[in-house]
């Protein structure tokens, strides 16, 4: 139990650089592509990231065994699950709220909230299964 915790509590902060790497992204891309295709770019960013982060935080005593680039194909296959719930949060918050539509990162926050428990649970029972040899 206090393992799989700490794995959790692991997969958040892997999830904070994620966040971060997703606002900068958006905001850098918004202005020239709007807040919808930008939001999709900083996602495949964000994405990479905690793959990176989580390999080598949240599940580094877990393999996938697959090779890398299998490994990252799969993961980006099961992140886009969470990630359509993320960005159905996004998206309506910003269509919907003018705060939002004026602070994206509160939608980028409501997104990440709303997907992370998918994400956490894809990447703990389909990807990162077996512990390491």
């Amino acid at each position: 139990m206090r393992s799989s915790l700490i794995q959790l509590f692991l997969f958040a902060i892997s999830g904070v650089f994620g966040f971060v790497v997703d606002t900068a992204v958006l905001y850098a891309l918004a202005p020239l592509m709007g807040p919808f295709y930008a939001r999709i770019v900083s996602f495949l960013a964000a994405v990479f990231t905690t793959w990176l982060v989580n390999r080598a935080l949240a599940f580094r005593n877990r393999t996938s065994e697959l090779s890398k680039k299998s490994e990252f194909a799969r993961y980006l296959m099961l992140m886009l699950i969470g990630g359509g719930i993320n960005y159905a949060a996004y998206s309506a918050l910003v269509v919907y709220s003018p705060l939002v539509r004026h602070y994206l990162v509160l939608g980028v926050a409501a997104g990440s909230l709303a997907g992370m428990v998918v994400n956490y649970l894809s990447s703990r029972f389909l990807i990162y299964r077996f512990p390491s040899s």
